[in-house]
């Protein structure tokens, strides 16, 4: 009998999946390592483009390598036991040995995502899989798979992929359920113009506190349509499921489309058309990788290829702005997902392309590359998102090496540089100046970057990477979010006429004495916690980062959502730390993409941290008047705790609205001028004890204001700043 994985099943049902399992025997299994001459023979109809979507943490590289596995990527071996579990319905209990444990390094290739656990970059692979559906001679179907990041600040990767695959497969966690990514990942598949078929699946149903048949129709009852019945059940650790997924993808992901002038089957004599989907610098090879959907014709090494880029806003799809350049193709493959040189890239196969390119920016999402001696010819191109590359920088901060002598900043550039071409959410701006706006550092900085992310995480990734990659120690500011300031007609500046002005670099705060208002950026927030513990807890910690327009609806009985707008400066802080503090790890946070025109008035300052008399740019925040004091005082106190003793008093002072409105000190080390060889100096002659109290107070007056630039700060110090509410 075979396995069920639907609640229910209908007779019709069952009888198609077991002629699933007769037509796929364990002896007819493919591989796409052992059968590669099966991939000239796959037509248009019989290639499946899709990808994971899920919160961050459900398990979708698990459950890739899972695939990976069945379909013979990783090996004879681990394809032969992937096909024992099936038809034994999975690994019987839970013990994890050598054999069994999910492969995810091999999606998840970062130091930094095997580390935490996260993917942080989109990986890709393409599989043969063996299935009725197949219309083509050889019974087999070619499958591209995408593993994409959870995470809202590596959305960019989701919103990008999306264009380029025909299904997805949202992923939840049987246990946690719907969560507030969940939710966002689900927009963004509705949102777009031709969206991909959705299908729904639970992961990790064998844990002890997995209640699928629950999530399944709270999932039903959320996507308003989708019937709990088609909902699939499985398990990467006991590999439970895995062949239905891929049936089931199989089944419902339509093929993509053929373009309007294409010769149809006879793919040797079409103009070639091939679309980036992705780039990215191969350190190894020295040079630019371009993962590519071949739409029309096919590409081979030793041709000779141009990059056009369409008018996704033009009325005619024939509209292409040609570079004249040609470049020669020297390598091409497929990736399974390790590289695969094949030497040629057929119709509706995917795959990477070198071509000479050094910077991934040259080729970005959407650019499509034809024959050169077809680059004039008139064709219909692929209709390509005009948003793929319009993602901005929600937020900013500066970097700075922790030894900014012997050339420290110089590598810093370099690394920065290098890392950069493969994270095209950054921006970088270079300063070497000794100002004092907080890019320069000042005097106890130093030189710096100024560097756009897309969210904290997104930041803190790109630190820990910077360590990790090229063994460089450095120091990330808090984030500043862009204030628009509307400057007021002021008689005693000659300042007749009102005027606007976008402040990101905090030096450039309007002294308190001028006439403005603050504009600042708005996003929605969307949380979803428990109802009955954690209710209080967030709309105390909504209310406390002055949000408004707070909703609330309940899921379940057991979950609520909750819906805000909340100040942009006060998520990027500690907004998710504190959530989860506060639901003990159960609530999940999901922010809007920062919009420039959703801004409101707010009276908020500047609040400078100054030490020993010198302002640390770096250090300065921007919070409300309410708070101004609370805050400045309760980063004085860390400060106070981070900062290392020296040989001088360190004056810790936060300043506001042209006042002080809190002070800390840090003692200096203290050296007993009193005693000389165990002797007290001077006997009872208290004069003889003033005096030499009295000089060793003016020495260190002296050392301070000759080494009061001589403060060092660590990332421990910014942190301060960044968790200032917590």
């Amino acid at each position: 009998m075979p396995r069920i994985r639907f609640l229910q099943l209908s007779t019709v049902q069952i009888t198609t999946r077991v002629c699933f399992r007769d037509f796929r025997s364990f002896s007819s299994r493919v591989s796409i390592l052992e059968n590669e001459d099966l991939l000239q023979q796959i037509p248009l109809q019989d290639v499946r483009n899709w990808c994971f979507i899920a919160h961050i943490d459900h398990g979708k590289s698990s459950l890739s390598s899972r695939i990976l596995e069945l379909t013979g990527n990783l090996g004879t071996e681990a394809q032969e036991i992937a096909w024992k579990a099936d038809q034994e319905e999975g690994i019987k209990g839970t013990t994890v040995n050598r054999k069994n444990k999910e492969r995810i390094e091999l999606l998840d290739t970062l130091s930094v995502e095997k580390e935490r656990g996260i993917t942080v970059k989109a990986s890709t692979a393409s599989m043969l899989y063996r299935h009725p559906s197949a219309v083509g001679p050889t019974g087999t179907l070619l499958v591209n798979m995408f593993d994409l990041p959870g995470h809202v600040d590596f959305g960019r990767e989701v919103s990008r992929t999306l264009h380029f695959v025909q299904g997805a497969v949202l992923l939840l966690d049987a246990a946690q359920g719907i969560q507030a990514q969940t939710w966002s990942v689900h927009e963004k598949v509705q949102t777009l113009p031709q969206p991909p078929h959705l299908l729904v699946a639970l992961t990790k149903v064998d844990l002890g506190s997995a209640r699928p048949l629950h999530v399944a129709l709270t999932v039903a009852e959320w996507l308003k349509g989708i019937d709990p019945d088609s909902i699939l059940y499985t398990s990467a650790r006991q590999r439970k499921g895995i062949r239905e997924l891929l049936d089931a993808v199989c089944e419902q992901v339509p093929p993509p489309q053929l373009l309007e002038d294409d010769v149809g089957d006879d793919s040797e004599t079409g103009i070639m058309r091939a679309v980036v989907v992705d780039s990215w610098y191969d350190v190894s090879r020295g040079g630019v990788q371009c993962l590519v959907q071949i739409r029309a014709g096919k590409i081979e090494e030793g041709d000779r290829i141009s990059m056009v880029t369409g008018s996704p806003d033009a009325d005619e799809a024939t509209s292409k702005t040609v570079n004249t350049q040609s470049y020669p193709v020297q390598e091409v493959g497929m990736l399974l997902p390790h590289s695969k040189r094949t030497g040629l890239l057929r119709r509706g196969q995917m795959g990477y392309v070198r071509f000479g390119l050094k910077d991934p920016r040259q080729a970005i999402p959407g650019t499509i590359l034809v024959w050169s001696s077809h680059v004039n010819k008139d064709m219909v191109l692929p209709q390509i998102s005009s948003d793929l590359a319009s993602f901005k920088s929600v937020l900013y901060a500066t970097v700075h090496p922790e030894q900014a002598d012997d050339g420290g900043f110089e590598a810093l550039c370099n690394a920065v540089d290098r890392l950069a071409l493969n994270d095209t959410g950054l921006e970088v701006q270079k300063t070497s100046s000794m100002g004092k706006t907080s890019e320069s550092g000042g005097p106890f900085l130093g030189p710096g970057l100024r560097v756009g992310f897309q969210g904290l995480l997104h930041a803190d990734v790109f630190r820990q990477r910077l360590k990790d990659e090229f063994g460089i120690e450095a120091l990330v500011t808090p984030p500043k979010v862009p204030y628009t300031i509307q400057f007021l007609p002021d008689k005693n500046r000659k300042n007749m006429e009102p005027y606007t002005q976008i402040v990101e670099d905090l030096s450039e705060w309007p002294d308190f004495s001028q006439k403005f208002k603050v504009l600042e950026p708005i996003v929605d927030v969307r949380i979803i916690a428990r109802a009955n513990e954690d209710t209080g807890p967030v709309l105390d910690l909504l209310t406390r980062k002055r949000a408004t327009e707070i909703e609330t609806q309940p899921l379940d009985e057991e979950k609520w959502l909750f819906t805000a707008k909340v100040p942009w400066a006060g998520v990027v802080t500690d907004f998710d730390d504190q959530l989860k503090t506060l639901t003990a790890g159960y609530g999940s946070l999901d922010t809007s993409t920062l919009n420039p025109d959703s801004l409101a008035v707010a009276d908020v300052h500047k609040v400078e941290i100054m030490l020993n008399g010198e302002a640390v740019e770096p250090l300065s925040f921007v919070c409300h008047r309410d708070s101004m004091q609370s805050e400045g005082r309760a980063v004085c106190k860390k400060l106070q705790e981070v900062l290392p003793r020296q040989q001088f008093v360190i004056v810790i002072q936060a300043k506001a609205a042209g006042r002080i409105i809190a002070s800390e000190r840090v003692k200096a080390y203290r050296k007993d001028v009193l005693t000389k060889s165990g002797k007290t100096v001077g006997g009872g002659d208290q004069t003889r004890k003033m005096k030499l109290l009295e000089k060793q107070k003016k020495g260190k007056k002296r050392l301070q204001e000759y080494s009061e630039n001589k403060v060092t700060l660590s990332q421990a110090a910014f942190n301060s700043v960044i968790s200032r509410t917590s």
